[in-house]
């Protein structure tokens, strides 16, 4: 194809190299997007995991590093080049049905997800101040509500965001609590497999921690209306957001494997706090900021995206930088999502349960949203330039080994359980 013919195509032309202070603004993107990929769900299930089986989980964390980061810059580069979302692109390229099902997909794990980030979010503060959880619920929902219909919802999470690198505290605490590297890295490269249901459990909901389906779905919506003068800098932001949530999670899960608790299932938002005793009375302190600041990024972008997925799969108006009475029903969605979530919230959740399995959904969700990743970011009908080979291969290595892991789960959880 010449030149001349590459200039007739529908897509923006690239722009020159990024300036300094573009690259910078596309880090402090990528640390929130990493803020938001390792919300308080993350970090609980890392938790429990890390209880539960120790170093011998760790290694999953290793093996979604490199299909996080395709996953941040694909998705990225999807929504700038399309200027559309995914659940959009999927009903357009794929079928209106399957759009649905895609979106109810989500709309599931993400609701049970805010549920469960409003609640730990809210014990994360009576840590701090000492009062009943039930408190925080309405003021905390009505923060949300303001920033995504009446506030500037991307600079407030970008500041919130960097509240939530007080989880840096694990990655200190880690250093602290780990006596022999060794032993860690023979725990984590070499770690002790097991052919049952409870670890093959730890091992989907710790890789779908990391690929959560609302990072993805916000983050090829929300870049829909970034200025094409930021596109060159995506793999800036991949790098970011990659580095902040792998590291983070692997820190967690080394300092849970050495926590005491008699039964990691029943660890709640309070007793995980205690993980970081090592570094004192300040440990809990940072615990509760850390969470605070990752679920108030997690929280506008949970509601966003299951609002988008809405709005994309049944072909209504929505986006961010509309106005209210542009994108009426986006707008409905987000606020009907928060109020029922507030409502739900007041009938006594079981935190951990409720976001340990919602990892679990995405585990198994995110195996269509990586193929259709690969097969959009393909597409030269959708984006300017196919993926990169390596980014097709971490995807479609990422969607061979959730497929496995999720068979083998389901085999062992119900076909037959008695072998095992």
């Amino acid at each position: 194809m010449s030149n001349r013919s590459f200039q007739l195509t529908p897509f923006p032309q690239p722009q020159p190299p990024p300036e300094p202070h573009w690259r910078f603004s596309a880090f402090v993107r990528g640390v929130v997007a990493g803020a938001g990929d390792l919300d308080p769900a993350a970090v609980l299930t890392a938790t429990v995991a890390g209880a539960t089986f120790g170093y011998s989980v760790g290694w999953v964390v290793l093996l979604a590093m490199p299909v996080l980061w395709s996953v941040f810059s694909v998705s990225s580069r999807i929504g700038r080049d399309s200027r559309k979302g995914l659940v959009e692109l999927v009903r357009e390229q794929y079928g209106r049905k399957l759009a649905l099902v895609l979106a109810l997909g989500v709309f599931i794990v993400n609701f049970a997800m805010i549920v469960g980030d409003l609640v730990a979010v809210s014990e994360a503060l009576s840590i701090v101040t000492d009062q009943w959880r039930a408190f925080f619920f309405g003021p905390l929902a009505f923060i949300v509500w303001y920033m995504l219909i009446v506030g500037d919802a991307r600079k407030s999470m970008g500041r919130l965001g960097l509240l939530s690198l007080f989880l840096i505290a694990y990655v200190v605490d880690a250093c602290i609590t780990v006596r022999s590297p060794m032993s860690l890295a023979r725990g984590i490269l070499l770690p002790n497999l097991q052919a049952t249901s409870a670890y093959l459990m730890a091992v989907i909901a710790v890789f779908g921690s990391l690929l959560t389906p609302d990072v993805i779905v916000w983050q090829t919506s929300s870049k829909r209306d970034v200025p094409l003068t930021v596109d060159p800098t995506h793999h800036t932001e991949a790098h970011a957001g990659t580095l902040v949530a792998t590291l983070i999670s692997l820190s967690a899960i080394v300092v849970a494997a050495h926590f005491q608790v008699s039964d990691p299932a029943m660890i709640s938002t309070r007793s995980a706090s205690q993980s970081l005793a090592f570094l004192g009375s300040a440990g809990p302190l940072l615990f509760a900021l850390g969470i605070f600041g990752s679920g108030m990024v997690a929280l506008p972008l949970l509601a966003a995206s299951l609002s988008f997925c809405i709005s994309e799969a049944i072909g209504w108006p929505s986006g961010l930088n509309k106005e209210p009475w542009e994108a009426r029903y986006f707008y409905i969605v987000i606020s009907t999502i928060l109020v029922v979530t507030v409502i739900i919230s007041l009938f006594g959740v079981n935190t951990v349960k409720v976001l340990y399995w919602s990892q679990v959904g995405a585990g198994v969700l995110v195996v269509p949203i990586l193929a259709f990743l690969v097969l959009l970011g393909r597409n030269r009908n959708v984006v300017r330039s196919p993926n990169r080979r390596l980014d097709d291969w971490c995807l479609s290595f990422a969607v061979f080994a959730m497929l496995v892991a999720n068979t083998l789960f389901v085999w062992t959880q119900w076909v037959r359980p008695h072998l095992w």
